[in-house]
């Protein structure tokens, strides 16, 4: 039977916890979306997209919160240092831009897609391969109707401020497990 007081057990639960979360980031930032921008059309990347990264938005902001409450039952309050401080602070940041990621930017990301892609549809596009298309008859939609063209600002603004949380947690996360991996035999108990 295992002891979840063990601070050896929390922490390799902890890492355990960040890896997959970091892995779930790259992946999902990275691999996923390029290779369904090479094969699916621009709507149905887009319809995907708008079903799953709600999924992803919370699991991560549940991933952050939970590395957070880990990272505090291992660390009795009497060992708090200048790193241990350090890394609460960089975990508390991923719980932040995670949390305000998944409840505003990534929802008003996909709010405002869902609107361009009815303006596109009822102009009959969005079938094209989505990073293959030409930009071209996007740029004419863009001139010639006053609220795609803004629709199309709103996105590439919130859009850039989503990939920007994501940015974050990622490079919180990879601080997070360097920090971890650096300190996981600092127990009376030698693992490495």
């Amino acid at each position: 039977m295992y002891n979840f007081e063990d601070p050896v057990l929390l922490k390799m639960l902890h890492l355990a916890l960040l890896s997959i979360f970091w892995g779930m980031q790259i992946w999902y930032t990275i691999f996923s979306s390029f290779v369904m921008g090479h094969v699916l059309n621009r709507h149905t990347h887009g319809y995907i997209q708008s079903r799953l990264l709600p999924f992803y938005h919370r699991i991560v902001s549940a991933c952050a919160f939970l590395s957070l409450l880990l990272f505090e039952v291992c660390r009795p309050d009497n060992q708090m240092g200048d790193k241990e401080t350090c890394q609460i602070f960089i975990l508390f940041a991923c719980v932040t831009t995670a949390t305000f990621n998944s409840y505003y930017f990534g929802a008003m990301t996909w709010e405002i897609m869902a609107d361009m892609h009815h303006i596109e549809q009822s102009w009959g596009m969005g079938k094209n391969i989505w990073l293959s298309a030409s930009s071209e008859a996007y740029d004419k939609l863009s001139q010639s109707d006053s609220e795609y063209k803004r629709l199309r600002h709103q996105l590439w603004f919130y859009h850039w401020l989503s990939s920007l949380c994501n940015c974050c947690c990622i490079i919180c996360n990879g601080c997070s497990m360097f920090y971890l991996l650096q300190n996981l035999c600092t127990t009376s108990v030698v693992l490495c």
